[in-house]
């Protein structure tokens, strides 16, 4: 059993897609095409389908259809086939001239059964038959337009985006986020003649949306096809609500439990609710490059955990917008180029400083095998001195294709560095810094009474100040790392003051970004009167009031905040603690205690006894640490850095224990806002 599982878990299964793609156009939704980015590359694809012609479109209704001379199609898909994923493969279907179509689904016959409200006893009865899929294959020959012309419908576990061996994503769900109190009073008012829930600890799988919980038995249906890859038998346990409902989905789903019984490894799937610690998310304490490229650089477009890498530098066109669109981007990914890669994997797992370093290295390297010219010097990088290497790559065409994945690691490096976003990174963690030292000493009015000057409309402000984004993310970080706290008069005045500030600030914006549409509810400025404002900026702060509470239930991490000291011996400053450390920190425990907040899931009748006479007999529950392989998904998304700090924290606490860290998406400060404030939790869009 090897750590590489995820690399290897996506490209067997990219290479069964591979397999079908001979001469044919080729349609992916922006999922996929994500885990293919990652995982082996369009360039891979490209080669199977071994057309000189582009064959590679995107999966939307507007697609463009199949000629006379394109007889052939394969559709790769990330979601369930149903409602208007059908609907476009019909369109697109009709008017081609297709006389063989390969629909991929990255989601097993068994959820689509659950999909069509299939009872679990009938479905039991049709192990091993695959109707759902056998009925798609005849309206595909249907509407080809003629029924001896070939469908074929298949299921391939195209889950993970393995962005390093110890860390993978999972693109199908990046919008994918723990619930709030607030949901539970959506949740209530969509059952009236059901008791009522008391809180998100009484919120089981018979009370989600339908939605929901389907989304959640597509993510399990991938999981478990992760734990079959990597042969073992998985122990589920969950740190918070969802988390508990996703543990408990995966410790039952149907279609494991014969592979459990022949797994010869064993393993612990962790799951944890982001929103217990939204500090980690927002905060700047991350002392990493690959988190400031991510911060500052436009995104890829389709792509949640990737950028664009102007590469106007290494062309002979003027470094002019108008450039930047002619020039294809460069990115991150880099899963065909060894050497890249492996500086790719050396700035997740170094801090800032020894990361940019590690670029020059590899750059003055490369130089020097390619033979180019270069001066060497020492002392502190600096952006011109890379650029510089970088600039010895472009006349020199067979080097400059050699190399070409190294050099959009080092432009990517460049751009950041010369970022006045990256110069902000630090304001940022300074006033985090001031703030945790604030909270031990002052009352949740007195630190948000520090916030208020901060907050100043679109014409009093320069470069340095904070845009109404930031200012939600530092609202974050002083919710979260605050925790719970007595409400008095003096805060309710306090968090008034501030929302009118922040409600004023919004309506005086020249240009609504696509976040504070979504808040607001507005396209246009012109159209926000200060009452909608006002009314959207209330509604923020019960989600934000609902992040500080978010650890109520937890009777052990109920803090990510760590008291200063200071005595006449020594003196240590307020901190933050991580909550994945906490939980790793538990899991390792050499006391082994029952841990409190990291819930097992039985999987059955054994297990339930097993949980049952452990209270009076010598039997001993199912503990996150017996198994040599961990594997922790964090739901909501992870950053770099603490991918890493789990990476390095579980051998040193139990040497010999691998680790395999999940998230659904890999996370920068202003994600945050857009899942908290702007995304419906409870009805996930399933194309439906």
């Amino acid at each position: 059993m090897n750590t590489t599982g995820v690399l290897s878990f996506t490209q067997q299964a990219w290479e069964q897609v591979l397999a079908k793609v001979k001469r044919a156009v080729v349609y992916l939704d922006a999922a996929c095409a994500e885990s293919l980015h990652w995982g082996c590359g369009s360039s891979r694809l490209l080669e199977a389908v071994g057309s000189p012609a582009c064959y590679l479109r995107e999966f939307e209704p507007a697609a463009v259809g199949g000629g006379a001379e394109q007889p052939k199609a394969v559709f790769v898909l990330s979601s369930l086939l149903k409602g208007r994923i059908v609907e476009t493969l019909r369109d697109i279907i009709s008017r081609s001239h297709f006389q063989y179509c390969v629909v991929v689904t990255a989601v097993n016959h068994a959820v689509h059964l659950t999909a069509n409200h299939v009872p679990p006893a009938a479905a039991a009865e049709l192990e091993g038959q695959q109707p759902v899929f056998e009925q798609l294959e005849e309206k595909l020959c249907e509407w080809m337009g003629n029924m001896n012309y070939t469908a074929e419908v298949l299921h391939i576990p195209l889950l993970l985006a393995p962005v390093a061996p110890h860390l993978a994503l999972t693109p199908a769900f990046a919008s994918l986020f723990p619930l709030l109190p607030q949901d539970v009073h959506i949740l209530n008012s969509a059952r009236p003649d059901r008791r009522r829930l008391g809180s998100l600890a009484e919120v089981d799988a018979a009370a989600l949306t339908p939605e929901l919980l389907l989304q959640i038995r597509c993510l399990v249906s991938g999981l478990s096809a992760l734990c079959e890859h990597l042969g073992v038998r998985e122990e589920c346990f969950a740190v918070g609500s969802l988390s508990r409902i996703i543990a408990a989905d995966l410790a039952n789903f149907a279609p494991a439990k014969n592979r459990r019984k022949t797994a010869s490894g064993r393993a612990s799937v962790v799951f944890v609710d982001r929103t217990l610690d939204l500090t980690g998310a927002v905060g700047h304490h991350g002392d990493n490059l690959v988190e400031k490229i991510l911060a500052v650089l436009p995104q890829l477009p389709g792509h949640t955990s990737d950028v664009m890498v102007n590469m106007v530098e290494l062309t002979a066109l003027q470094a002019e917008e108008e450039s930047q669109k002619v020039v294809v981007p460069g990115c991150l990914a880099q899963s065909n180029d060894p050497a890249a890669r492996a500086l790719w994997e050396a700035l997740l797992n170094t801090k800032h400083k020894e990361a940019v370093m590690e670029v020059r290295r590899h750059l003055v390297e490369a130089a020097s095998r390619a033979n180019l010219p270069i001066k060497m010097s020492m002392g502190e990088v600096t952006p011109g001195q890379l650029m510089s290497y970088i600039q010895l790559f472009k006349n020199n065409r067979k080097s400059l294709g050699n190399h070409c994945g190294l050099l959009q690691l080092g432009l990517a490096t460049v751009q950041t560095l010369r970022h006045p976003q990256t110069a902000k990174w630090d304001n940022f963690l300074a006033f985090e810094r001031l703030l945790l030292q604030s909270i031990g000493e002052s009352t949740m009015s007195v630190v948000l009474h520090q916030l208020l000057p901060m907050i100043k409309p679109l014409n009093q402000r320069t470069n340095d100040d904070y845009s109404p984004e930031e200012l939600l993310v530092l609202l974050l970080y002083i919710y979260s790392v605050s925790g719970e706290f007595s409400v008095d008069k003096d805060l309710g005045e306090s968090e008034e003051k501030v929302k009118k500030a922040l409600a004023q600030v919004f309506c005086e914006e020249s240009e609504l970004s696509p976040l504070l549409q979504k808040i607001t509810g507005c396209d246009s400025s012109i159209n926000l009167t200060f009452h909608k404002s006002k009314s959207a900026v209330d509604e923020l702060f019960t989600s934000l009031r609902d992040v500080a509470g978010a650890r109520n239930l937890m009777k052990q991490f109920k803090s990510v905040y760590v008291p200063g000291n200071h005595t006449h011996q020594a003196s240590t400053y307020a901190s933050y603690k991580p909550l994945l450390k906490q939980v790793v920190e538990e899991i390792f425990n050499p006391e082994r205690p029952d841990p409190a907040d990291i819930e097992h899931m039985s999987s059955g009748l054994t297990d339930l006894l097993k949980t049952g006479f452990s209270m009076f007999m010598k039997v001993s529950r199912p503990h996150p640490s017996d198994h040599p392989l961990l594997i922790l998904f964090v739901v909501g998304g992870v950053t770099v850095s603490e991918a890493k700090m789990i990476k390095d924290l579980v051998p040193s606490l139990k040497p010999g224990t691998q680790v395999i860290v999940l998230s659904t998406r890999l996370l920068k400060p202003l994600n945050i806002p857009e899942l908290l404030f702007a995304t419906d939790r409870l009805h996930p869009d399933l194309g439906f």
